[in-house]
């Protein structure tokens, strides 16, 4: 038996007028997902904890079979180990994001957020702009390391677990309140727009017409993570495949392989068909048990507040990637099973996450069952099935 997960990572959303009161997962056309809810088990996992914030980080930790309560130690240590970063003890990791604050003359603390990935920009550019910081900002306490993207790291030698404000929580919204308590990271911030805005690129970037990455942005601290190794823990060797630092972060700390695919950037043009072709090899030719293939565009839709784009993304998911997949799996014969799922919610009427249940969709290709229902978070709860610990789900795939 070989074992699948598909995350379409912020997939789930609420009713939308725009819609007829649909949410997009009910309203794009996903033939492949509603064909197989029809031989599958459905219903909700509520895959964030009480009491924790709803991130990519704690929910993949739990689809993963991780209970966040006890191996959560915060998401920038994960993307830290996804890039080869060498944590010590005291060592504090922090995300960094390039984003995007109003141009517009104003103080720093008086500026807008407008964008928290800088209109996606390209991981050349990006390192480009990192480097700019890391000759002006660099120093004993603090380290800058590239990621993908918008997404990169600063260690901070002997610091401490701060509270800071995730950018995509905060759109639209003027930034002073949010900034860092801690001072020094509040200057770094500061002094990363002088350094930044009128930078060559982001003068081309806005004659161009896109957002500029005028600011880094530090959120998301964290300790040293401590993963028990996945094929210990469930006897099963697998494979990660996604263009994001966490997921690949999650995998090295979880002793899985990462496997990258050319043209996967996390985007919603990323290269799906060539994820799937590696998610069946992977199981087929690679002598793993186990596959993850974590899809983030629709969870960057989300943030955009694009109900359009975030259909398209979820059409995607199912017709370049799930579609795919089942239907090779059924050619080479391989007794398969398979679980379908977001994270977490990322409803397009508030572009940040949300703690509410998610529906998944279990698949097991020896024991196909015959029901009416299709895949959407309507008939999941309708379902009556309901798993109280999202991280307990990945035992139903295994049993």
């Amino acid at each position: 038996m070989k074992y699948i997960i598909v995350l379409g990572d912020g997939m789930a959303d609420e009713p939308l007028s725009g819609l007829h009161g649909q949410t997009p997962l009910e309203y794009a056309s996903t033939p492949y997902m509603d064909n197989i809810a029809g031989k599958a088990a459905i219903g909700l996992a509520k895959t964030i904890p009480d009491g924790m914030k709803p991130g990519s980080d704690t929910a993949n930790l739990a689809v993963l079979g991780y209970d966040p309560k006890r191996y959560y130690t915060g998401r920038s240590p994960l993307e830290a180990l996804s890039i080869g970063v060498d944590m010590e003890e005291n060592d504090i990791a922090i995300r960094c994001n390039l984003v995007t604050v109003s141009d517009d003359g104003l103080p720093y603390e008086e500026k807008t957020i407008i964008d928290h990935s800088s209109g996606e920009i390209s991981t050349e550019d990006a390192s480009v702009l990192l480097d700019a910081v890391r000759k002006e900002l660099e120093d004993g306490n603090y380290q800058f390391y590239d990621g993908t993207s918008y997404r990169h790291c600063t260690i901070w030698k002997n610091g401490s677990v701060v509270e800071l404000t995730p950018p995509h929580d905060i759109l639209g919204r003027e930034i002073g309140e949010y900034l860092p308590a801690e001072n020094e990271l509040r200057e770094k911030m500061k002094k990363s727009y002088e350094i930044l805005n009128n930078h060559p690129i982001n003068v081309e970037r806005a004659k161009k017409g896109l957002n500029k990455a005028n600011s880094i942005w530090f959120w998301g601290a964290g300790t040293k993570p401590a993963l028990d190794s996945f094929e210990g823990k469930f006897g099963k060797k697998g494979a990660m495949i996604s263009a994001v630092d966490l997921l690949k972060g999650i995998a090295v700390g979880a002793g899985m392989c990462n496997i990258d695919v050319k043209g996967a950037d996390g985007t919603l043009e990323t290269n799906y068909e060539g994820k799937a072709e590696a998610a069946v090899k992977a199981v087929t030719g690679d002598g793993n048990d186990f596959v993850y293939v974590h899809v983030e565009a629709p969870d960057e839709m989300g943030h955009q507040g694009s109900v359009e784009r975030k259909i398209k993304a979820i059409e995607y998911l199912d017709g370049r990637i799930i579609g795919p997949i089942y239907e090779r799996m059924k050619e080479l014969g391989e007794d398969f099973r398979m679980l379908v799922m977001p994270d977490h919610p990322t409803p397009i009427s508030t572009r940040t996450h949300s703690s509410d249940p998610v529906p998944y969709m279990l698949y097991d290709s020896t024991k196909e069952e015959e029901h009416t229902w299709k895949y959407n978070e309507k008939e999941a709860k309708e379902s009556g099935n309901y798993i109280g610990e999202g991280y307990t789900l990945i035992r139903e795939l295994f049993r």
